[in-house]
């Protein structure tokens, strides 16, 4: 007995030490990696990765300048019960002879990259080479858009999803079932799974539609919960609901989603984070629409809602003084439009950014917006039409065909976008946006250089150059 609490005492000494030594000489930074409706995740992290451990294209970081990063190399990540971000078959995909876009986010992963760094300050000369360890987590942004279900009632909640529903083609035949549904009726599973099941299918095509709030986000990726009664409720008219009845039965089921699917992301992994970045597609967003604008915008107000300490009671007794002290909401994909727009979709990003600030009445930490592309896919060019030059961008399409295409020119002022967008309009009364789904570049590789980006420098100065000097 006694040896078995020698060895206790001696385990638990060893656990706090190594704490204080990873704290105070090995410090550690936990880097959030999410989007809204397929931003472009995976690939940021790989393109991130694979340039801060070969970072000749790394110009706009002061420690790349400067000469501080000795060495970068990945390491066993420090959460054993997290799937490890499989940066190596990622990078693969991108960099193979018939490059492809690699899968999606589809649950949390975690990566760890180890930096060398030189020594700094007025001590620096005595204690020698630095560490520091970066922590990405990658998780669905479906999932943080969840978070904020935390402080709505499920008859709040249902009566923001119904509201938005007659203008989304996508959930009608939701909608035709909703008619036939008494929810004050005598709860019935079957009827309960049949209406969980057309719900799940309308969130699914409004997600592929480009619908960015798509919430509960685990309908979308359910994993091992899927079937289960947490995952088996959708909105419903009314205010309340009699004992026994189908109403009140959802409503218990979505006070369950709640307390056992929301908080436990929560505690486990959000609550931890010290950076943020959250990806965008704004380009698809215009393409699709000032409806599909408008919703970005809403769903960007909820995201800074999910950061912000204190709103409400579950945010303050969770937090406990911790908080997100650097966000960065990046529009992606600006590859897809000459350099010359770039300052235009910056600018928009910017507003919107600013308006779902105004909107959560947010406050805390800082926050930033531009445009990026982590791996850049086009070259520019331009070429005689009509008299004029146009600026055009050439990519590769998923065929091989080479490409030259204008995705049209945003205005310089953003408000002629959000505007209508906040109004109601149907469509842009000026001008035409497209996209182009681009595939993969094929690359040379050159030793020392990582991948072929846009901002993605100024990017990770803004989440991580302040702890690397």
């Amino acid at each position: 007995m006694i040896s078995s609490l020698t060895g206790l005492i001696t385990n638990s000494i060893d656990a706090v030490s190594d704490t204080v030594s990873e704290a105070f000489f090995e410090p550690v930074v936990r880097l959030g990696v999410t989007g809204l409706s397929r931003a472009g995740k995976t690939v940021f992290i790989t393109a991130l990765v694979h340039n801060l451990m070969e970072p000749g294209r790394m110009q706009r970081m002061r420690a790349v300048q400067q000469g501080l990063i000795r060495g970068a190399w990945l390491q066993p990540q420090p959460d054993m019960t997290l799937p490890r971000f499989d940066y190596e078959a990622h990078l693969a995909s991108l960099t193979g002879t018939e490059p492809r876009w690699p899968e999606g986010t589809r649950a949390v992963s975690e990566l760890r990259l180890s930096f060398r760094l030189a020594p700094t300050g007025l001590f620096g000369g005595l204690t020698g080479p630095r560490k520091l360890h970066l922590d990405i987590v990658d998780y669905p942004g479906e999932w943080l858009l969840d978070l904020g279900l935390m402080g709505k009632s499920y008859a709040s909640w249902s009566a923001e999803v119904l509201a938005r529903l007659p203008k989304r083609p996508q959930a009608e035949v939701f909608r035709e079932v909703l008619l036939n549904i008494d929810p004050q009726a005598r709860h019935e599973e079957s009827v309960a799974q049949a209406l969980a099941r057309e719900f799940t299918a309308y969130l699914v095509a409004a997600r592929e539609a480009g619908w960015s709030d798509c919430t509960p986000g685990r309908f979308l990726l359910p994993g091992e919960m899927a079937g289960s009664p947490v995952l088996t409720f959708a909105p419903l008219p009314g205010s309340e609901g009699k004992r026994g009845s189908l109403w009140r039965e959802m409503e218990r089921r979505f006070d369950a989603y709640k307390s056992q699917v929301i908080r436990p992301f929560f505690e486990t992994h959000f609550a931890r984070l010290d950076r943020q970045v959250v990806l965008i597609d704004v380009l698809e967003a215009v393409h699709r629409g000032p409806a599909a604008l408008e919703d970005q915008r809403r769903a960007m107000a909820e995201v800074l809602a999910a950061f912000r300490p204190g709103a409400n009671g579950f945010f303050t007794s969770m937090l406990r003084g911790r908080r997100v002290e650097k966000i960065l909401f990046a529009a992606t994909k600006a590859d897809h439009l000459h350099h010359s727009q770039h300052p235009r979709l910056t600018a928009l990003a910017e507003a919107l950014l600013r308006e779902a600030r105004d909107r959560a009445r947010f406050s805390g930490a800082e926050t930033a917006a531009m445009s990026i592309a982590a791996l850049r896919s086009t070259v520019e060019e331009q070429r005689s039409h009509g008299g004029r030059e146009v600026d055009l961008v050439r990519g590769r399409l998923a065929d091989g065909r080479q490409v030259a295409v204008n995705a049209g020119d945003l205005p310089e002022d953003p408000s002629r976008l959000l505007l209508p967008a906040r109004e109601g309009a149907e469509r842009w009364l000026q001008g035409d946006y497209g996209v182009m789904s681009f595939a993969p570049p094929v690359l040379s590789r050159v030793p020392g250089q990582g991948l072929p980006h846009i901002r993605l420098d100024a990017a990770a100065e803004f989440l991580i150059g302040d702890r690397l000097v």
